[in-house]
């Protein structure tokens, strides 16, 4: 078994509402120097070794990402 994270973020050209409301309410909580914040999302899975990443790939654009407005990213830990 492997253990397989799928890093999605909004594109860059994307309006990002969540972390705007982030970088809003950080100076509210007492917290300085944060300019900017994006949010994503993080998918764990844990696949046999014989999934390849071919498999993997079709797997993120087709189900874990909206490829129109985000960009992925498979990462292999184990």
């Amino acid at each position: 078994m492997a253990r397989v994270v799928v890093e999605v973020m909004p594109k860059a050209e994307i309006l990002d509402p969540q972390g705007q409301a982030i970088v809003g309410a950080l100076p509210r909580l007492g917290f300085a120097g944060v300019s900017d914040v994006r949010q994503g999302k993080r998918f764990e899975l844990d696949v046999e070794d014989s999934v390849s990443d071919a498999e993997l790939e079709q797997i993120a654009e087709s189900l874990l990402a909206n490829t129109v407005i985000e960009e992925w990213k498979v990462v292999r830990l184990s």
